[in-house]
């Protein structure tokens, strides 16, 4: 199969370099508006796959030339521009995967091109990272083993293994994405009803083996298609991950209207957007440069077997690879939508339409996927965790 990246940034490249090392790819396209940037991410990886291209992702016709010379193309690229390669892979007849973007709503206008894609005869899959993406992937796993799902709790993190003062974070991502995640409000389900609920709200304790006390909160974003995927949930929410004390410090800084878009206070006559003064103040603070990252995950699944109450319980401890010095967030992120593109040019995914990964991904097979990958997911499953909200 031949499948092309859109984006040689780190996603794009760590995608790329999964592909290249598959038996089953026979070329891999590596595309960016920066023709010296794909070239050097090309040369970086080292594999005769490769071709590096350079594309304008806003000319139509020059994406559609590229995007039709395979038969997968993975979006790497900003989420801006999601809309724009699914209209373009259904025109030219070629499936493909995004990493999502509910900013704006952006996933949900690609699962629009529903009905076009199946006249196209081809898949397109958004939100293929890890949340959404993965989360959704085992939320689906999960739903599919119980006569009634009831309630989906999930809980991910990228964190630095050692934490230093003052926010005890690096991002990984940028920090501009970070604030919108903390800022915007949270879609959870409660006792069966669709409502939001404030970010970096509702702080509980949270454990995982080989790491002390952690903390977990509302974010937006996380529940991502969820709630419509399961409409007969009680329950459904979405916690990020990180060190005590981290929501409590954030808060302050919302309180303060320094987080804030719509903002600015005059200065000497000039206005200034504290948003703007924030995040340069706080890059260089928080950036995880060399430091080691780990992507801590847990779904947890629960609903009726039978007459029973039974609970699955995923768990993902992912830490960076010191060998190839890529972070932990990446590895979960690119060998995720890497392996779910690699599903579709095999076959194992064969359902023409736009699906989110709940509904279309095979949770079995991705998980062995992931494992080939190093990264290991665990299951563990309870009989005796009944839900109050069933």
């Amino acid at each position: 199969m031949k499948i092309g990246v859109l984006g040689s940034g780190l996603m794009g490249k760590e995608a790329a370099r999964d592909l290249a090392s598959s038996d089953e790819v026979t070329a891999v396209g590596l595309a960016d508006i920066d023709l010296e940037r794909a070239r050097e991410a090309a040369a970086q990886l080292n594999s005769p796959k490769l071709t590096a291209y350079q594309v304008n992702a806003q000319d139509e016709q020059e994406l559609a030339s590229y995007m039709r010379q395979f038969d997968v193309i993975i979006n790497a690229l900003f989420y801006a521009f999601n809309e724009t390669v699914a209209k373009t892979a259904i025109k030219e007849g070629v499936s493909s995967v995004d990493l999502g973007g509910h900013i704006g709503h952006v996933t949900d206008k690609v699962l629009t091109y529903d009905e076009e894609a199946r006249a196209a005869g081809v898949t397109l899959i958004p939100d293929l990272g890890v949340a959404p993406g993965m989360i959704n992937i085992l939320s689906g796993h999960g739903a599919g083993k119980l006569d009634e799902p009831g309630e989906i709790k999930l809980y991910v993190g990228g964190i630095p293994v050692n934490p230093e003062p003052p926010l005890e974070y690096n991002h990984v991502f940028s920090m501009e994405g970070v604030f919108d995640h903390y800022t915007d409000p949270a879609l959870i389900v409660r006792n069966g009803l669709k409502q939001e609920i404030a970010s970096l709200s509702e702080v509980e304790r949270v454990h995982f083996e080989k790491f002390g006390p952690l903390e977990a909160f509302h974010t937006s974003g996380g529940t991502s298609t969820l709630s419509i995927s399961y409409p007969q949930l009680q329950t459904l929410e979405y916690k990020t991950i990180r060190y005590p004390g981290h929501a409590e410090k954030f808060q302050l800084l919302v309180d303060l209207n320094l987080t804030r878009m719509d903002y600015s206070v005059d200065i000497n006559g000039q206005e200034v957007s504290p948003r703007d003064v924030l995040l340069e103040v706080l890059d260089p603070i928080v950036e995880l440069g060399e430091k080691d990252d780990v992507v801590l995950l847990r779904v947890e699944v629960g609903g009726k077997k039978g007459n029973h109450p039974e609970t699955h319980v995923f768990e993902m401890t992912t830490y960076k690879d010191r060998e190839t010095q890529v972070t932990a967030m990446a590895r979960a992120t690119a060998n995720t939508i890497s392996a779910v593109a690699q599903m579709i040019g095999s076959g194992d995914i064969n359902k023409r339409g736009v699906y989110p990964p709940e509904q279309i991904v095979p949770g079995s097979v991705y998980i062995d996927e992931m494992a080939k990958r190093d990264v290991h997911i665990h299951e563990s499953i309870s009989q005796a965790r009944a839900h109050a909200t069933m």
